[in-house]
């Protein structure tokens, strides 16, 4: 039986990231790039596919833990009836493209404690079992493309494919062991000395920090989500992937199981916001010219998502010969939904890059000359059904949201000519504007429900229009959103959170369940704020807090019913809109206001 989902934590160095767990295990490492395919471990809950573990031998021991201030470096401490030991776990920034380091310090603290290291080194998601070789300074494991230098302080042994140490961690006493990937065409690169190593990361992450403008009541949490949302950046391109893992189920034992070890455009103007309020201009930056670089080409082929570095074939196949986090099959590597028509994205790229221009980023010809071919795309196929925001499996709709921001693209080009005076067809955008504003409030919104609904000529709803006050198509007082906002609350929300919409009904295709949606829970305190339900606003983002684990890491969903988080983790989008409605509740120009006006 695995552990639960918020029992992890991340490390990470901005080129690949690891889980770590409360009782010492990494169960989850890809090197050297998160869709590199190159991993060591399997999948959480699968750890005979693959797992380092250092934690005190036996059972009898308390475990605590935090992140060193202002930092991504993990501290366990493990306190027995002998004593208390500390385990460090880092990977510092890297240096060399082709190295990545996973550092673990054991440390005793008081007395002594008896601690035991096991060590199951796979490649290709548990597949491929290495040749393991002994080594001077503890062993090495090579297969294919991957080697892997692990230096091991301690005499150990190795059976069955597995290596295995037992020691004695004194008081005052420090052991290192180095984890270091590799290409396997390359000789064993040098390893520095790991409190060099310690030093060194914890200073780059207190230095970065020290840029943020985050102050007031939710600074605490806030800093943690950047720091997160760091760690989700894929350095070399700005690119940010929505989690750094894949096949984490949205109900335990069910099919729900993506791969979200990508970068989506619909993230991308809430991740913006996110940054730049809080005072991270270069990584907004390097954003968006990852997103301008991604999203080039003929805009019929512009996809919902897209690799790392801009990738766009990214093929969806199971891994049969892994069972699953709890039994939640398939597993999935690559993500067929890109292949997907989602209209909702032509908006999100459009005003992303017009957010851009507001908030200071100087103008930029060639940005300006994509931003018209997706206009000309746009302005022809508005109004054909597609997938929708979630990415359903069924057949295409008019889905509300979709039209929502069609309309936002559109919305946004005026507004570029209007302020920015480039040049464009501007009164031809303005009758496409009002055209499909009155299509979907004529088509979209049920007089008889008083909300927008799902899609055209539906009954039901979806919180994703909770989208609509956000991005300026109508106001948060506007009696048909309040109806909306009204009927989600009383449909979607359970014990404070809210679903993205009824699984029971068969829109996207697959067998029922899932847990609540946390992005769509902050974007219903974003509209009480906006209406100036500022109490009912907090303290639903209160909960929210509430829900972190003691790290203060979130992930795509939460299960009210028996009260764990759900789906891959930690996840982006949900520390993205952490940070902006922490900023839309005590902000006077909040991320909510600033994109929705002019």
């Amino acid at each position: 039986m695995s552990m639960r989902i918020e029992d992890y934590a991340i490390i990470g160095n901005m080129r690949t990231a690891a889980l770590v767990g409360k009782n010492g295990s990494i169960d989850w490492l890809c090197v050297p790039r998160f869709d590199s395919g190159a991993c060591f471990a399997a999948l959480l809950g699968c750890a005979e596919n693959g797992r380092w573990m250092i934690a005190p031998q036996g059972h009898a021991y308390r475990t605590s833990r935090r992140y060193r201030s202002d930092t991504l470096v993990l501290e366990t401490e493990f306190t027995t009836e002998s004593g208390t030991a500390t385990l460090v776990d880092f990977m510092p920034i890297a240096e060399r493209r082709n190295q990545v380091d996973l550092v673990r310090i054991v440390s005793g603290k008081r007395g002594w404690v008896p601690m035991a290291m096991e060590l199951l080194i796979r490649f290709d998601y548990g597949h491929i079992v290495p040749w393991v070789r002994r080594r001077g300074y503890g062993l090495n494991a090579i297969a294919g493309p991957d080697a892997v230098s692990v230096r091991i302080p301690v005499p150990f042994h190795s059976r069955d494919f597995t290596t295995r140490a037992e020691f004695i961690v004194k008081e005052g006493q420090s052991l290192p062991f180095v984890m270091t990937w590799y290409p396997s065409n390359e000789p064993p690169p040098r390893t520095k000395l790991a409190q060099r190593m310690l030093a060194s990361t914890e200073s780059w992450w207190r230095q970065w920090m020290s840029r943020c403008t985050v102050e007031g009541e939710w600074s605490e949490p806030v800093k943690r989500s950047l720091i997160t949302l760091k760690a989700l950046i894929y350095a070399p391109t700005g690119g940010i992937v929505a989690a750094p893992t894949t096949s984490l189920p949205e109900l335990p034992g069910g099919p729900r199981n993506w791969d979200y070890r990508f970068c989506w455009l619909r993230d991308a103007t809430f991740t913006l916001y996110a940054l730049l309020m809080c005072g991270y201009k270069e990584e907004a930056r390097a954003w968006r010219e990852w997103l301008l670089r991604a999203v080039a080409g003929r805009p019929q082929e512009l996809q919902i998502m897209y690799g790392i570095s801009g990738e766009r074939r990214l093929w969806e196949f199971e891994v049969p010969w892994l069972e699953g986090y709890e039994h939640s099959r398939p597993v999935r590597l690559g993500n067929a939904a890109h292949e997907q028509l989602q209209l909702d994205v032509y908006g999100e790229v459009m005003d992303t890059l017009y957010a851009a221009r507001k908030l200071g980023f100087p103008h930029d010809g060639e940005a300006w000359k994509l931003q018209e071919a997706l206009m000309d795309f746009l302005e022809s196929e508005w109004d054909q059904p597609d997938n929708g925001i979630w990415e359903v499996r069924g057949p295409r709709r008019h889905f509300t949201h979709s039209k929502v921001m069609a309309w936002v693209a559109v919305d946004r080009a005026v507004r570029m000519v209007e302020r920015f005076e480039p040049e464009g067809p501007v009164e031809r955008w303005r009758a496409l504007r009002a055209r499909i504003h009155d299509d979907v409030c004529r088509h979209g919104f049920n007089p008889a429900r008083n909300a927008f609904v799902q899609y055209y000529g539906s009954k039901e709803l979806d919180a994703a229009l909770l989208m609509i006050p956000l991005v300026g198509f109508l106001p948060a007082t506007d009696p048909r959103v309040v109806g909306t906002v009204e009927a989600i609350r009383h449909e979607l929300m359970s014990d404070g959170l809210v679903r993205r919409y009824s699984t029971q009904i068969g829109v996207d295709g697959l067998p029922a369940g899932e847990g609540a949606f946390l992005p769509c829970t902050f974007w219903l305190a974003d509209n009480l704020a906006l209406s100036g339900n500022y109490e009912q606003a907090r303290a639903i983002f209160q909960r929210l807090l509430s829900l972190c684990n003691d790290l203060g890491l979130l992930s795509e969903e939460y299960d009210p019913a028996t009260r764990r988080q759900l789906g891959n983790f930690p996840q982006a989008l949900s520390h993205v809109s952490l940070i902006n409605t922490a900023h839309n509740l005590t902000v006077v120009q909040s991320p909510a206001r600033h994109r929705a006006e002019s």
